[in-house]
């Protein structure tokens, strides 16, 4: 017999999870929300956030990253399961791999409902949830508008989310969405972003490099975010550089806080860096914030030099 009030989120797309977790409170119609995460919890705070109300009180208890929980307190789960409260809906994400696996059958032998949230990767999948998003907002759109959207924002779901209803709400209601409205919304071409910048400098691709920055700046892409934007791949560089090489991505990705496929990409591009290349580049962006800022003469300059200085610092492999 199906257990009441348990709902099971399997997979690692947060912004997938997060409109499930979203869904259950709302279908709570105002019941108390008590939202847990696996590394703030000590020991009892599950039983207590479960345990009955002296008031009848219609309760979402939410638990995020079970996949994390040490054993007493996946136990907690254990236990509850084997005596469910009808007045708490009970909200379980397990972001998937084999971590908590114990604990993930016993969640699936109550019988719960079960919702898919896997990692979105493949440019198929991504086209498909471009598309669905669309038709939940009750809006058509040709296929190569779709295509164009996926080709600039491919790799951040929740930018994807924010431009499907930036559009809709956009294109006048009822018209079909066309590549020109897309291409309107992208100021008449997918622009280069400081991301694409960074993954050319952390590639050592110092011409890739020169070229993208330019057309990032010529786009109108502000240089302190492309500044923004390498400070957050070297950062990425630097977690990962820190990790055991043998470990799944999978398994990193709560301890380090990125998803698996950021985990995958930054061990490519760790080729040809080490510890020093890596301080080096931290030095030189820091100075090159500080130019952008005021105190060089010239900015963009600046700024060109520093992506030549930390593309040419990764050494040849």
């Amino acid at each position: 017999m199906a257990l009441v009030g348990l709902t099971l989120i399997q997979g690692g797309e947060e912004l997938l999870a997060d409109r499930a977790i979203a869904a259950a409170i709302s279908e709570g119609n105002g019941a108390t929300v008590t939202s847990l995460h696996s590394e703030t919890l000590e020991l009892g705070g599950i039983t207590d956030a479960l345990a009955p109300s002296l008031f009848g009180d219609a309760r979402v208890v939410v638990i995020k990253e079970i996949q994390d929980l040490a054993s007493d307190l996946a136990e907690e789960i254990s236990e509850y399961l084997e005596n469910p409260d009808d007045g708490v809906h009970l909200v379980l994400w397990h972001k998937g791999g084999v971590k908590g696996k114990a604990l993930l059958d016993k969640i699936k032998k109550a019988k719960p409902t079960i919702v898919e949230a896997d990692v979105i990767k493949k440019e198929s999948d991504k086209t498909d949830f471009v598309k669905s998003e669309f038709s939940r907002l009750g809006r058509k759109i040709s296929a190569d508008a779709v295509q164009a959207i996926v080709d600039a924002l491919g790799s951040d779901m929740r930018e994807l989310s924010g431009t499907c209803s930036q559009l809709a709400a956009d294109v006048i209601a009822g018209k079909a969405i066309t590549i020109e409205d897309v291409e309107k919304f992208q100021q008449g071409r997918i622009e280069t972003t400081g991301y694409d910048v960074a993954d050319a400098v952390l590639d050592g691709k110092t011409d890739l490099a020169l070229i993208t920055l330019r057309q990032a700046l010529e786009t109108g892409v502000d240089p302190v975010l492309i500044i923004t934007a390498l400070a957050g791949s070297l950062r990425t560089l630097a977690k990962v550089s820190g990790a055991s090489r043998g470990a799944k991505s999978f398994d990193l990705a709560s301890s380090l806080g990125l998803p698996p496929w950021q985990i995958d990409k930054a061990r490519r591009q760790l080729s040809g860096w080490t510890p020093s290349t890596l301080a080096g580049a931290v030095v030189a962006l820091a100075q090159a914030d500080a130019d952008i800022k005021g105190a060089a003469a010239d900015p963009i300059y600046a700024l060109e030099r520093t992506v030549i200085a930390i593309s040419r610092s990764k050494n040849p492999v």
